[in-house]
């Protein structure tokens, strides 16, 4: 009898290096994904002349770019870095198409957000302001073009990598971030904008939490043995409260969210506390993939002996 394979590597090394990353890449991911639906919160918000929730909306996206930017550099290490990979644009590469959409949404977010902030001050900004106002309306609609691809591209990124969770969720994770990044957004809104302003915000939230939660369970079934990542350690427990919250966050939005002021901030913090916890789940459980060799042999032996049954039933 043949022993059961016991999967090492040489020098007991992992067979694929898990990534440097550290917990500012979870939160930029979150973060950039709240300001990107925001974005588009505001856009509609203006478009609809609900000067509040477009108020809060604008806001949040700067403050979500300007705490992601912080957190991307962080992990970067130094400015320049950010900075290097600028001096290339290379389509085939999700992290250099990423630097671009990011370089050219910030400053669209950041215009639109100041004008609101400028608003909000005790004295008034005669001509400054008066120049804030007059761009705020085109930099927030450039700002919300650009905005799914800021929330997706993440996605992109992660499954672009060789570790095999996120790898082998490639056809989910931007649908995932997307739907997170809807939830989280409409979800802030609905803590921060009155009940009257905030229905967009309400129908975008509930949209979102499905669609990453439909998503999510999806993904599990793609994954195949790389679904255990998801049920061990630190991702099981942030797997199982974003679940707990979006589920939550959205019945309690259909259900209250319209007619109580409380109950909508709940709900909001649910739904927005459930994005974060997707995000760092995943970061997790990919982490853990790229650990443990089972992950990358198993797979890589399941698609050669697929090939193989296929070539020999050709011939």
């Amino acid at each position: 009898m043949v022993p059961q394979a016991t999967f090492t590597s040489y020098y007991g090394r992992p067979v694929v290096k898990a990534s440097p990353w550290k917990s500012d890449i979870p939160a930029y991911l979150f973060l950039g994904g709240l300001a990107a639906g925001s974005s588009l919160l505001a856009a509609g918000a203006d478009l609809r002349n609900l000067p509040e929730l477009r108020r809060v909306a604008r806001i949040a996206a700067l403050a979500g770019v300007a705490a992601g930017g912080a957190a991307l550099i962080h992990d970067l290490g130094r400015p320049a870095r950010f900075l290097n990979m600028l001096r290339t644009a290379k389509p085939t590469s999700p992290m250099s198409m990423g630097t671009w959409i990011l370089t050219a949404y910030g400053p669209m977010a950041s215009l639109a957000g100041a004008s609101e902030l400028a608003g909000l001050l005790p004295w008034k900004l005669p001509i400054a302001g008066r120049l804030l106002s007059l761009g705020a309306r085109p930099a927030g609609l450039v700002a919300a073009l650009l905005a799914p691809a800021l929330a997706s591209y993440t996605g992109v990124l992660l499954s672009d990598t060789a570790t095999p969770a996120w790898h082998g969720a490639r056809r989910e994770l931007p649908y995932i971030f997307v739907g997170s990044a809807a939830a989280a957004a409409g979800g802030l809104a609905m803590c921060c904008a009155g009940l009257e302003q905030a229905a967009p915000a309400r129908r975008m939230a509930v949209g979102g939490a499905v669609v990453a939660l439909a998503m999510e369970q999806r993904m599990e079934q793609s994954l195949g043995l790389s679904a255990e990542t998801l049920h061990s350690g630190k991702a099981r427990t942030l797997m199982a409260a974003n679940r707990a919250l979006t589920a939550g966050g959205a019945v309690g939005t259909i259900a209250l969210g319209g007619r109580n002021r409380v109950a909508a901030r709940a709900a909001g913090a649910a739904l927005l506390a459930g994005s974060v916890c997707a995000r760092f789940a995943i970061f997790e459980a990919g982490q853990l993939s790229a650990r443990d060799p089972r992950y990358t042999v198993i797979p890589q032996r399941e698609r050669v002996d697929r090939t193989t049954a296929l070539d020999a039933g050709r011939s």
